[in-house]
């Protein structure tokens, strides 16, 4: 078969659903000032869809920073691979203060958060070396593996018995290979909003001799008492031997890094082959992470703010009855009863009547017969934000239950 034939054909599980989605449930297009309201299709909504956790996106000095650094540098600078061409001394001071803010000895830089995870799995391991990980491991930890040509094997989510089990079968086969064995966990889970049993997994280095790498992607800038991570957070920061942030979500911009040892650090920047033959990370974006650490550093009150519409957000959705899951991070899933059809017509009802945007979330995410309408509150939205949020969500599930929502097919947007 031809392989243009082929693929247009068979277009993949969300693919599939292009025609009715695109623009509307797929690839919308969110406009205006990024904040708690934002326009879509011409009108303003309440958006709760941005990982924008600290409001960073649009602060004044933050943009002022990032204005300067384009000014002065330009888009292209540094030009080439950092190994050839591409080193600054501000990409390096990015590196230190990192690495000093969560308290690891060295830190490297991304240009981007999902390929630097797949870089660290495929530079670390070899084929003599074992990889045991959480079922819910992130998309680009999956993709990473993929590469790993030894064995891999998965405990179900946070299930330390489990853990236990994939490490004994570890150990065994390591013996036999000479090789070593790497534990992936995230710090927090981006759907469920719920941590990963980091200090349990530290406690079990007593019996196995594995290295830790945790994403922590939504944790760095969120979780404990400095901002620093979950691992912060659990108080376990020595017990985590690779620590994975991303400037995508706290720092609200592009690329990420990887925390360790200098041994590590070291060998990394020579072996991984996405950042020895990628471009470096352009000037503004290095300037403009320096300045939102220093912001996350210097300014615990954004991270107050943060909390204090989490906690706001998920007391008043529980008091409500509805289910969010075990979240312990500002990811805040509610899980409601229904089919993809009704959380077609669930998302516009929201939308074209309540003006509220967040995402929803289905099968094959979620288990058949679940809605999970995720929701990501920040520093910039308010308490007015979460009131009205929480009265429209009952009046959607109450239709919900009466089966207001039923419809054998998608919800015809054809006409909004």
């Amino acid at each position: 078969m031809d392989l243009f034939e082929k693929r247009v054909r068979n277009l993949g599980p969300l693919g599939m659903y292009a025609k009715q989605a695109d623009g509307y449930f797929m690839f919308p297009k969110l406009e205006g000032e990024i904040g708690n309201k934002m326009i879509f299709r011409g009108k303003e909504r309440l958006v709760w869809s941005l990982n924008n956790y600290l409001g960073l996106a649009n602060h004044p000095e933050v943009r002022k920073a990032d204005a300067e650094a384009a000014a002065r540098f330009g888009l292209a600078a540094p030009m080439g691979a950092r190994m050839m061409s591409g080193q600054t001394v501000y990409h390096e001071q990015l590196e230190r203060e990192l690495a000093a803010f969560v308290n690891k000895p060295a830190a490297y830089l991304f240009n981007f958060g999902y390929q630097g995870m797949i870089s660290v799995i495929d530079s670390m391991v070899d084929r003599n070396d074992v990889i045991v990980y959480d079922s819910e491991a992130h998309a680009c930890i999956i993709d990473g593996m993929r590469l790993h040509i030894g064995k891999r094997f998965v405990y179900p989510h946070n299930n330390m018995e489990n853990l236990r089990k994939g490490l004994e079968r570890a150990t065994k086969l390591t013996q036999q290979t000479g090789g070593g064995i790497l534990v992936i966990t995230e710090g927090v889970y981006g759907m469920s909003g719920d941590l990963g049993k980091i200090k349990e997994i530290v406690e079990l280095k007593k019996e196995f001799n594995f290295r830790l790498l945790i994403d922590d992607a939504h944790g760095f800038g969120t979780m404990g008492p400095t901002g620093a991570g979950t691992d912060e957070h659990f108080g376990v920061q020595d017990g985590v031997d690779m620590y994975f942030g991303t400037f995508a979500k706290s720092m609200a911009g592009i690329g990420g890094f990887i925390a360790s040892t200098e041994p590590i650090i070291d060998y990394l920047k020579h072996n991984m082959r996405s950042q020895i033959f990628a471009k470096s990370l352009p000037m503004p974006m290095v300037m403009g992470a320096l300045k939102r650490l220093e912001l996350v550093r210097t300014q615990p009150e954004l991270r107050t703010k943060l909390w204090t519409i989490v906690e706001a957000l998920q007391k008043g959705l529980r008091e409500a009855g509805f289910n969010i899951g075990n979240t312990e991070s500002p990811v805040t899933p509610v899980l409601l009863n229904g089919t993809i059809p009704e959380a077609t017509n669930i998302t516009v009802e929201m939308r074209e009547k309540y003006n509220i945007f967040c995402s929803i979330v289905t099968y094959p995410v979620v288990p058949k017969g679940i809605i999970m309408l995720r929701l990501i509150p920040t520093a910039v939205h308010t308490l007015e934000d979460v009131k009205y949020t929480i009265e429209a969500f009952k009046e959607i599930n109450a239709k919900l239950e009466n089966g207001d929502y039923k419809n054998v097919a998608f919800a015809d947007i054809s006409n909004l």
